[in-house]
């Protein structure tokens, strides 16, 4: 047999089961509210498309969203049963192939709707075939459809059009306030643009509202009760609390009056990626050796160094030189110098035994004497002055994701 190809030492490890268990105890929170949408997109927020859809399919998710018709196109293919909602919408010359590889289209422009239109009649498509989710724009300004804009959207929808409005939904930009005060607002303009709908002789089955925030922190039957008041059913959209993630409120909720479904969450929820490398090397250096480019880390005495095969080509962030730590035999070892494309270096010196070939955590757990030590995608957040979200979808294709 031939010997099996090795690979750089830089990977990341996707727990499955973590990923599943999440993903029922977030559908035990919306019952009986709403249904729950997984959202996949952006390669499942760094995690893996091909990893993380099956696993959601198999805990009972029935939808996927993704961010567009290339992704949607990979997952049709994952999972032929789930159905497949493309949240950024559909660009020109793509109506086609959403159609033919049954996804269904977030739409809120006028020529979106013509193109679905006109993709559905070259297939010879029925009145009413293709499903489309109609996104209102209650106060990102951002995607959606105006209010005062929806008469041009919803005459696309008139008797006999091949499209079927499935869905109305909207994004809630502040749910993460712990005063809920803008999204009470966004759910009033939601409710007048209801009832233009309404008013225009149009059904839609689902109202889908709201993301991982709206869910923990208790205001699925406030979706629901809307939906209910138009003859639809609830649908939230859980992203990075599927991954394991508690989003952070701001300002933080009294412990007096924190949601149940929130202290619920922050005791379940596991997270489901671990960012891994390992020691490449150890070298002794003397004092005032320099280390890195540009010198910006001199020794002020003797130390021992490991080289780590990771880099800000694998989506490290290059600001976390001389201010971060990773995880070595269950300690943290500062990381010294700058970030290099491709390596960085650690601190060693008082962690005893370190050789080439330890593991290195990037961002996980690692066991140590006393316990777990623990690097979490909010630490790295607030060293780089950014969000979780964008450190997960940062990390490399290169970086190879294994189920575990």
């Amino acid at each position: 047999m031939p010997t099996p190809m090795t690979t750089r030492p830089c990977w990341v490890e996707i727990r499955t089961r973590s990923l599943e268990e999440n993903f029922r105890f977030l559908a035990g929170l919306a019952s009986p509210h709403a249904e729950l949408l997984a959202i996949v997109k952006a390669n499942a927020y760094g995690h893996s498309l091909a990893v993380c859809a099956p696993a959601v399919v198999r805990a009972g998710a029935k939808w996927l969203g993704v961010t567009s018709v290339e992704e949607g196109i990979v997952a049709r293919a994952l999972c032929p049963d789930a159905r497949v909602l493309i949240i950024g919408g559909v660009f020109p010359g793509q109506a086609a192939a959403a159609i033919q590889f049954q996804l269904t289209p977030v739409a809120w422009e006028p020529w979106q709707l013509d193109e679905l239109l006109a993709a559905a009649r070259a297939a010879g498509g029925q009145p009413g075939s293709v499903p489309v989710h109609l996104e209102l724009d209650t106060g990102m300004s951002r995607q959606g459809a105006g209010i005062n804009d929806l008469a041009a959207v919803l005459a696309r929808f008139g008797p006999g059009s091949r499209l079927r409005l499935e869905s109305v939904m909207t994004h809630l930009f502040a749910a993460d306030e712990a005063d809920g005060g803008a999204t009470l607002e966004q759910l009033a303009r939601l409710d007048e643009a209801m009832g233009r709908i309404s008013a225009a002789g149009l059904f839609a089955e689902w109202l889908n509202v709201g993301a991982s925030a709206t869910l923990l922190a208790g205001q699925a039957r406030l979706v629901s009760d809307l939906a209910a008041r138009y003859g639809m059913k609830a649908m939230l959209r859980p992203g990075l609390a599927l991954y394991g993630l508690v989003p952070k409120f701001d300002p933080a909720f009294d412990s007096d009056i924190e949601p149940a479904s929130l202290a619920a969450a922050r005791a379940t929820l596991q997270p489901v990626l671990l960012w891994k490398a390992s020691v490449a090397g150890v070298r002794a250096v003397p004092a005032g050796a320099t280390v890195g480019y540009n010198a910006t880390f001199i020794a002020t005495e003797p130390m021992r160094l490991a080289l780590v095969s990771a880099g800000y080509g694998d989506g490290l962030t290059r600001s976390l030189g001389n201010r971060f730590s990773f995880l070595v035999r269950g300690q943290r070892a500062p990381l010294i110098g700058r970030v290099s494309m491709d390596q960085v270096v650690l601190d060693v010196t008082e962690i005893p035994g370190v050789e080439h070939g330890d593991e290195v955590v990037i961002l996980g757990a690692q066991a140590s004497e006393s316990g777990n030590e623990t690097i979490t995608a909010f630490d790295h957040a607030e060293a780089a002055a950014t969000i979780p979200w964008e450190i997960f979808t940062r990390i490399a294709p290169r970086v190879p994701r294994i189920a575990v």
